[in-house]
């Protein structure tokens, strides 16, 4: 018996990301359906993809990466999940394997990608990233998104995993105010999981990991190979790390204030 072709869902989440998210729709225009969650953009976003002919655009209020992406996945048809950034890029090359890998007789249940970075329009060859890789094509009845994340949330698979050949493009660096901006709101949304799961500033992290965030990726993982764009880059990532352990402590201050308020 011929096997059913198989169709594609492209999932995309979104907020304020004109200027990336015309280049990302096109590249997977490919996909049978392009599923786009707006978390109430202000730049005209969303009015281009209610525009846009091949989008089913939906908007949702954002409370986590992981709650908006599982909130995504139900919106999807078909059994094949591509589920890109909005800075992200599927190149031809990709495209073609992502399209044989579904139809395999006996496919994974994910797909791991690797990444190329892009910082600007020049490659990002090394700052910690060489080795970057994301599940981005899965079956939906096979994945879903754990709830023990809110931030660079993770996919748990029942079945095996793959890893495609052709790399992923991502944009990850437009200018300096919004990669910091990016990395700020990252640190803050790390800060909220620890506070969750009950774990405590310290200072001796506090001054720890930021420090060996960026001796680890600008010196161990060559980010200094990357010339200024790397010095920046590495920077601004443990600026983030920093920014989780101030955010940490400020909720602290925040809930024990709250309980001193409450006390009889």
């Amino acid at each position: 018996m011929k096997k059913e072709h198989q169709k594609i869902s492209a999932l995309i989440i979104t907020y304020n990301e004109m200027g990336y998210i015309q280049d990302c729709i096109d590249s997977v225009s490919f996909a049978d359906e392009i599923v786009v969650v707006d978390s109430y953009s202000t730049d005209g976003t969303y009015e281009y993809l209610v525009d846009h002919p091949k989008v089913k655009a939906i908007q949702h209020p954002f409370s986590n990466f992981t709650q908006q992406k599982t909130f995504a996945l139900t919106q999807a048809s078909h059994p094949w999940i591509l589920f890109v950034d909005a800075d992200e890029i599927i190149p031809e090359a990709l495209k073609h394997e992502i399209q044989e890998t579904v139809q395999l007789e006996s496919p994974h249940a994910a797909y791991w990608f690797y990444r190329k970075f892009m910082f600007q329009n020049t490659p990002l060859r090394y700052s910690g990233w060489q080795t970057d890789k994301n599940y981005r094509l899965f079956r939906k009845d096979k994945a879903k998104f754990t709830d023990k994340k809110i931030v660079h949330e993770t996919l748990e698979v029942d079945g095996t995993s793959g890893i495609l050949k052709e790399k992923l493009i991502h944009y990850c660096y437009k200018d300096y105010t919004d990669y910091k901006s990016k990395m700020l709101n990252y640190g803050r949304l790390k800060a909220k999981e620890d506070f969750y799961r009950e774990k405590h500033f310290n200072y001796f992290y506090y001054i720890l990991k930021p420090a060996w965030k960026f001796f680890n990726h600008y010196f161990l993982r060559l980010g200094i190979l990357d010339g200024k764009k790397g010095l920046t880059i590495c920077y601004l990532n443990a600026l983030g790390v920093l920014e989780r352990f101030r955010e940490l402590k400020r909720l602290e201050r925040k809930n024990a204030l709250a309980y001193y308020l409450l006390m009889p």
